[in-house]
């Protein structure tokens, strides 16, 4: 399971929004690539497909979907979101990221 800070629920809601998906039947695409300066990169993106493999979960009135191969990687992550001047915007607390970089955005295993 994923999970969706209200902060991150807030910003999801408005961007969704601004970009013409509906927060009620479209969902966050969340996935896990090679690279970053970790090795593993997270990805996130909306979506309104769902593939027959992909795993969906709702958290916080938030629906999202992750591919099989990264919900390994993502099992008890938290996402959330940090604004304001020194703010990182999206930020993954993942507990099975072993080593993280200093931007948030690539982690080890």
């Amino acid at each position: 399971m994923i999970k969706v800070s209200e902060t991150a629920k807030k910003k999801i809601a408005e961007l969704m929004s601004d970009d013409g998906f509906d927060v009620a039947q479209d969902f966050v695409r969340v996935g896990v690539k090679s690279g970053g300066c970790s090795g593993l990169s997270y990805e996130l993106k909306f979506d309104k497909s769902k593939a027959d493999e992909d795993k969906m979960f709702e958290d916080n009135n938030v629906k999202i979907v992750v591919d099989k191969k990264s919900f390994l990687y993502l099992v008890g992550t938290t996402l959330e979101y940090s604004g304001g001047l020194n703010g990182k915007g999206f930020v993954f607390n993942n507990p099975n990221a072993q080593r993280t970089c200093g931007c948030g955005e690539s982690f080890s295993l």
